[in-house]
């Protein structure tokens, strides 16, 4: 495929204006990116659900496994103590990426979902009582919504809902008037996975903590796009996953304020967790191991230090900018597709288009532009409320990344086109 002249004049601007990030180079390290899906070149589109690899986290998957590779924390042979050493130095470059205080703030989980679950269930142990109030939003993931309700069940607590405008933003003026006394805890999402949306998450937090509430931010599709820092934010419980990341598949971090995670009793019981154990009783290690029962997935957690040094490396400044220019461009194209709705045009908002076409259903279009090796999402996206809130059964999602290009957007709109006339 060839550059046109106009996409040309808008990449020169680009790389002016941000000299020193060369996509053409990027792509080169990320090998799933050569290959074609039915005779076209990939056009990978569906970064909010996963991210592709770099080399450098592929290298140091396969290093792992081949020479470094030892149970952690167990053992006292060099194999073990090297890999316990990568383990924890992935701990506190997380901390580091993050903003933390300490690296004992940092708690490993198996993703986003689980970090959740972790708050969820272990605050259900001792701070919530029946009556007590946990504030959402409408645009929650179902992992930001499903562990409540759980605890519905279990402690009677109530869940109220932060409305949305039809742009994708919040109601501001309603989540300030569902504030009171009886709420414990504001679950809040910085960046939606559906909309793009970027939420006031720090004035959130303000608020909430006025009014004694805890504050848990699920960063899972805002930590890949901007800065995070977590002290800044004030936030108690920060959470999101590896695999969005740039980093492997069943790794997630849950951030929590040292004092949080101290009084919290643990999620699951077993190895690893403990200081002493017999049969008339255990005592707990101290966070974040305490959190962290069994043998977890060394070989990720140490590979996910890999793919924050790549991204610290490119910058996430130069990122958010480039991937504003590629979601301002995308925009501009679909928008002038026939038929074309955008859902979310909140002007705050991350490299993500999700859109329906009247008169065809979503996953007939996904189908159809795979033939074109074009990726993206189709369906509800774990976001059944949402959709819900449009009136709509299943939408297109196409989620930008910083490997991304101007082309790419030109082959994702020429798809569109293929494909409607092949619906008809």
């Amino acid at each position: 495929m060839e550059y046109n002249t106009a996409v040309e004049d808008l990449i020169d601007r680009y790389k002016m204006a941000n000299s020193g990030l060369d996509i053409k180079k990027i792509r080169q390290d990320f090998p799933a990116l050569k290959q074609k899906i039915h005779g076209k070149p990939l056009v990978f589109l569906d970064t909010a659900a996963s991210a592709q690899k770099p080399q450098s986290v592929i290298d140091l998957v396969t290093q792992s496994y081949t020479n470094n590779y030892a149970n952690v924390h167990r053992g006292v042979y060099t194999l073990s103590d090297q890999a316990t050493s990568n383990y924890e130095a992935t701990r506190q470059c997380i901390a580091d990426f993050i903003g933390a205080k300490s690296a004992d703030e940092i708690v490993f989980t198996k993703g986003t979902t689980e970090s959740i679950n972790l708050v969820a269930q272990s605050l259900s142990q001792f701070y919530f009582q029946e009556g007590d109030e946990v504030i959402l939003t409408e645009m929650e993931h179902h992992a930001n919504i499903v562990p409540w309700q759980m605890l519905v069940q279990r402690c009677g607590i109530i869940i109220k809902v932060v409305p949305i405008f039809d742009d994708g933003c919040l109601d501001m003026d309603a989540y300030y008037a569902l504030l009171s006394e009886k709420t414990k805890l504001v679950a809040v999402t910085q960046c939606s996975n559906v909309l793009g949306t970027i939420n006031p998450v720090k004035e959130m937090t303000q608020a909430a903590h006025k009014v004694g509430a805890l504050v848990l931010i699920d960063g899972a599709q805002s930590v890949v796009h901007q800065e995070i820092n977590v002290q800044d934010l004030d936030c108690d419980f920060f959470v999101f996953s590896s695999h969005k990341l740039y980093g492997p598949t069943g790794v997630g971090v849950l951030y929590g304020k040292y004092e949080w995670l101290d009084k919290m009793p643990p999620y699951q019981g077993g190895g690893d967790m403990i200081k002493t154990v017999s049969f008339s009783g255990s005592e707990y290690a101290d966070a974040p191991h305490k959190f962290e029962a069994g043998t977890p997935d060394i070989v990720a957690v140490s590979a996910f230090k890999a793919a924050v040094k790549y991204v610290q490396d490119i910058g996430l400044k130069n990122i958010e900018t480039y991937e504003h220019q590629l979601l301002e461009y995308a925009t501009e194209k679909l928008s002038a597709v026939k038929g074309l709705k955008i859902l979310g045009t909140a002007k705050n908002k991350a490299a993500v288009i999700t859109f329906i076409i009247e008169g065809l259903h979503a996953n007939d279009l996904g189908t159809l532009m795979d033939l074109s090796g074009v990726a993206v999402r189709t369906g509800q996206h774990c976001c059944h409320p949402l959709m819900d809130h449009y009136g709509v059964s299943a939408t297109v999602r196409a989620s930008f990344a910083l490997y991304n290009t101007y082309e790419e957007i030109d082959a994702l709109v020429a798809s569109i086109e293929k494909a409607r006339k092949m619906l008809g």
